[in-house]
């Protein structure tokens, strides 16, 4: 009974000091010093090795400009057997506090000379000084652990230290010192390199960084420096120069052409294919296997889908052909198959040729995630050719096929889709509401943005008849039928106007207007959406489209940055404060993100 009984007092004693602890926090927080103060000396007091009271007592005091009673507390700590030296730092700031400069410049020097001492203090002193914001000193500690005890390293901190300091070229020295003693600390000094590159190869960090690297490569050959400038080149979108060095990294590593397969499908992605082909077809001069070769035609026929004018398909449909003749239609080529068949459907109308395919490249020896591949290849034409109920099936056999896969919430959601298409919003809702618990973010989103749409337009409308208008405008846009859908959603726009739905339909028939290269129209969308729904949850949407709108399109730069300063005061929750934020830094002609 005794033990528990002791037990219980520390539980309440613990109890009482995070009670008090907090109080005085909260003192602190509200400017009320004096009691903070009282409150602290008392903690302190029961615990002097408890170096938090210690501090939050001097800080306490700082403020209400009692220095000697600071300077009593550390003298009194400074001369007990186990003093911390970083009460050097506290010792000499408050002198620097009352402008005895010369008393705190000695004491600082203390610190830096118990390192040299024992350089393991290095780390908790040069964060000591950095929480003072006396960088310089900082920097002076940990350079003095590494010259006294050289298998230290501190650079990282260095660097980051630099940056604070804008000695950028201090920096990248760092970083790159880091990464030559650890290859592995390449991304993080990418990571970190990206809070001061950006597009514009003029910006003066990027200048610094490419002169640094250049510098290094020609005095030490690593092949790291050449990754290094092909991401610097990425970033400034310069796909031409990032190719040079991927080349370069190729001949000297002789087999490895990851960097050149990832620079293509970047290039791809940023539209530029006159240097996306050129790189694809060094893939494909390049690759030692038929598999690879293969994904290098496979990345040519997204070039080609992308550039060639819709009078030219046959061609495309013709070098389709060409290529699984020469690979074969086997389990190898099942994502060109894929590709192949998606363009039948959606861009030559051959639905009835591409199910079948589809339907005979199932039958092969294909691994359950290549089947649910080419299954969902299936439902989604099955879909656009309006047999909803033979997609659901297959959609509903990926589901069991890969469970545990992000396919299967994919397959979910095409589920939820295709049941609104057809006009069955309950069921459809009872899929969605599963899916905003999804584990992809990107999937959750899609679900909980369709979730909203249908049930906010069926709260007022009980028939849900211009939400039956808008499931068939967007099934028409689903099926590559963009002049239909824009029809479409003029009559909800026109028949509904003032309803829910009349946000929506200006927000999608503006995208169907950009797909069409219908700018004005698109603008004059999104600019009514702005003036008649901008407390709504779509007008951030309006305000980024209509933002790159400008930006790309209307050639009108200083609107664009007013759009995009507007997402960053106004929608500061929106998805797309980030990229609003790195586009008006950018028209604005910032130096540094």
């Amino acid at each position: 009974m005794r033990s528990i009984f002791y037990v219980l007092l520390f539980f309440v004693g613990a109890s009482a000091v995070a009670q008090s602890e907090l109080l005085a926090k909260n003192y602190f927080d509200q400017g009320e010093f004096e009691k903070a103060v009282t409150i602290y000396e008392k903690l302190y007091k029961k615990s002097p090795h408890r170096t938090d009271f210690l501090q939050s007592l001097v800080e306490a005091n700082q403020q209400l400009e009692k220095y000697s009673e600071v300077e009593k507390l550390l003298e009194e700590k400074l001369s007990s057997r186990a003093f911390d030296p970083r009460l050097y730092i506290d010792y000499g700031y408050n002198f620097a506090l009352q402008g005895k400069d010369t008393l705190a410049t000695q004491n600082y020097d203390l610190a830096i000379e118990a390192i040299k001492i024992r350089p393991n203090y290095a780390y908790s002193i040069g964060r000591s000084f950095e929480d003072y914001s006396l960088l310089d000193y900082a920097v002076t500690s940990y350079e003095t652990a590494m010259k006294v005890k050289p298998d230290m390293d501190f650079n990282l901190y260095l660097a980051r230290i630099y940056g604070e300091q804008g000695k950028l070229e201090e920096m990248f020295r760092k970083y790159l010192d880091l990464i030559d003693k650890n290859p592995s600390g390449k991304k993080i000094a990418q990571h970190n390199f990206s809070l001061y590159i950006t597009e514009d190869p003029s910006n003066e960090a990027n200048g610094i960084l490419r002169k640094i690297l250049l510098r290094n490569l020609q005095e030490n050959p690593n092949v790291t420096y050449n990754e290094l400038l092909s991401w610097l080149f990425i970033q400034q979108k310069d796909y031409k120069k990032a190719f040079t060095q991927e080349k370069a990294i190729y001949k000297r590593t002789e087999e490895d052409l990851r960097g050149v397969t990832n620079l293509a499908v970047i290039t791809i992605a940023e539209k530029d294919y006159e240097n996306a082909t050129a790189i694809v077809n060094f893939l494909i001069e390049n690759s030692a296997t038929p598999e690879a070769k293969l994904q290098g035609h496979q990345l040519l026929m997204k070039i080609a889908l992308e550039t060639t004018p819709k009078k030219e398909y046959s061609k495309i449909e013709a070098k389709f052909e060409e290529l699984l003749d020469t690979y074969g239609r086997d389990s190898k080529t099942y994502l060109l198959q894929i590709d192949y068949n998606h363009f039948l459907a959606f861009e030559m109308n051959k639905k009835e040729t591409a199910i079948a395919h589809l339907k005979a490249l199932s039958e092969e020896r294909l691994t359950a995630y290549q089947e649910a591949r080419v299954k969902m290849e299936l439902a989604d034409i099955l879909v656009n050719d309006e047999k909803f109920n033979q997609a659901l099936i297959y959609y509903s056999q990926i589901q069991k096929k890969v469970q545990s896969d992000v396919l299967a919430q994919e397959a979910r959601f095409k589920v939820a889709q295709t049941s609104y298409f057809k006009g069955d919003f309950e069921w459809a809702q009872i899929q969605l509401d599963v899916l905003r618990k999804s584990a992809s973010q990107l999937i959750a989103n899609d679900a909980m943005q369709l979730s909203l749409m249908i049930r906010d337009n069926s709260l007022e409308d009980s028939t849900q008849t211009a939400l039956k208008k808008y499931a068939r405008a967007d099934l028409l846009s689903f099926q590559n039928k963009n002049n239909e859908a824009i029809t479409a959603l003029d009559d909800i726009i026109t028949n509904h106007k003032g309803e829910k739905i009349e946000d929506e339909a200006l927000l999608k028939q503006g995208e169907l207007f950009e797909k069409t290269e219908q700018y004005t129209k698109a603008e004059a969308n999104y600019v009514k959406l702005i003036e008649f729904y901008n407390d709504d949850i779509l007008a951030d949407d309006a305000h980024f489209r209509l933002a790159k709108l400008y930006e790309n399109h209307l050639q009108q730069p200083e609107k664009a940055k007013e759009l995009y300063e507007q997402i960053i005061f106004s929608f500061s929750d929106s998805i797309y404060f980030v990229e609003a934020r790195k586009k008006y830094r950018a028209l604005r002609g910032d130096v540094i993100n």
